[in-house]
């Protein structure tokens, strides 16, 4: 028989682990709004109260509320800033960094970047500025079509500024706005005017000098905030939240194409010939006929087929021995992708 156990004391219960101690699966359980999360005393604060001193020292009249939602964004007709989440605890920046392959403002520098891109949409709601005839005669007309995922940019225009990478004020009217803003808040005139001396992006760099002249000690048209997708307030799981997002940017992930180049390299013995020799050896080939009959700029099938190629070294797939026939098999599948991307904006349809 055992002893009786002391009074007072039972047996003892399961201690309960910490949110951020969880292992990944269960932490993906887990819906945003259980997630006690603040800006407050996170890692994201002080690049807040920086852009803060940054707006105080150039005169600008608003002060974007800061929130954390599900992305960086400012909501529309908001004087408000979203932050990403994640960025608010070293364990939500590790699981973003699994499930995406990266963490957007993880660093101090891209963090700014991505705040005052953000404060020049904030600042844009805050006076309705896209509906101005001045703006839209420099920027362009607003309700023109937004679709900032499909875009496709022109990497050596001198009509736009660069702040965020991908070339994004091309993408629309008001995010050039943004980005011209963003350029404007980072240094003095003497430095944007001598980095952009030449560039078309000078006109609009110097309006919006203008511009921010005209509005200093102006109170905002808009004041009131709207929290547009509140993570506090979201009743989304984690892994909901991630599951929507892979479907979004399906094409940014490494083994995106792996299911067709495994087909096409599979097909038949293997010869002695990588696949990514093969690539490498038709490469200027493929990429001229492409160009010439899809009509799809070279840049764009340039990367595709890079892209490609680092794949097929990577997963180190052999080359089929029948060599025209592979050919003909590469010609046609680059061929479908990029006349899909040129209707559609992305190379494959992702349902």
């Amino acid at each position: 028989m055992e002893p009786d156990s002391p009074e007072g004391l039972s047996a003892a219960e399961p201690v309960a682990v910490p949110w951020h101690q969880l292992k990944t699966d269960e932490l993906l359980k887990m819906r945003l709004c259980d997630l006690p999360l603040r800006i407050q005393g996170s890692e994201i604060e002080p690049q807040v109260w920086q852009l803060y001193a940054q707006l105080d020292a150039r005169g600008v009249p608003i002060k974007p509320g800061c929130y954390l939602g599900d992305e960086w964004f400012s909501p529309n007709g908001s004087p408000a800033i979203a932050v990403p989440f994640y960025l608010a605890h070293p364990r939500l920046k590790e699981l973003e960094m699994v499930q995406m392959l990266e963490v957007a403002g993880d660093d101090p520098d891209s963090c700014q970047r991505l705040l005052r891109h953000e404060c020049g949409h904030a600042l844009d709601h805050a006076f309705k500025l896209n509906q101005r005839e001045d703006y839209q005669a420099v920027f362009g007309n607003h309700d023109e079509d937004y679709n900032p995922e499909t875009y496709t940019p022109k990497p050596y225009s001198k009509s736009y500024v660069l702040n965020l990478p991908n070339w994004y004020g091309q993408s629309h009217p008001d995010e050039d706005f943004a980005e011209t803003f963003a350029v404007w808040l980072t240094d003095l005139p003497e430095v944007w005017r001598e980095r952009y001396k030449g560039w078309n992006a000078l006109y609009k760099l110097e309006y919006v000098d203008r511009l921010m002249q005209e509005l200093a000690g102006k109170k905002p048209l808009v004041r009131k905030v709207r929290r547009r997708f509140d993570a506090s307030k979201s009743r989304k799981t984690l892994a909901r939240h991630y599951a929507e997002r892979r479907k979004l940017f399906a094409e940014d992930f490494p083994d995106f194409y792996d299911h067709d180049l495994r087909t096409i390299f599979g097909r038949g013995p293997a010869g002695e010939e990588s696949a990514a020799k093969f690539m490498r050896r038709y490469r200027a080939a493929l990429i001229a006929s492409l160009v010439e009959w899809t009509g799809q700029r070279k840049y764009t099938v340039t990367e595709l087929v890079t892209k490609l190629t680092k794949r097929c070294a990577s997963l180190k797939l052999p080359a089929p021995r029948d060599a025209v026939r592979l050919q003909f098999e590469v010609g046609a599948y680059l061929a479908s992708l990029v006349t899909t991307h040129l209707y559609t904006g992305k190379f494959k349809r992702i349902l």
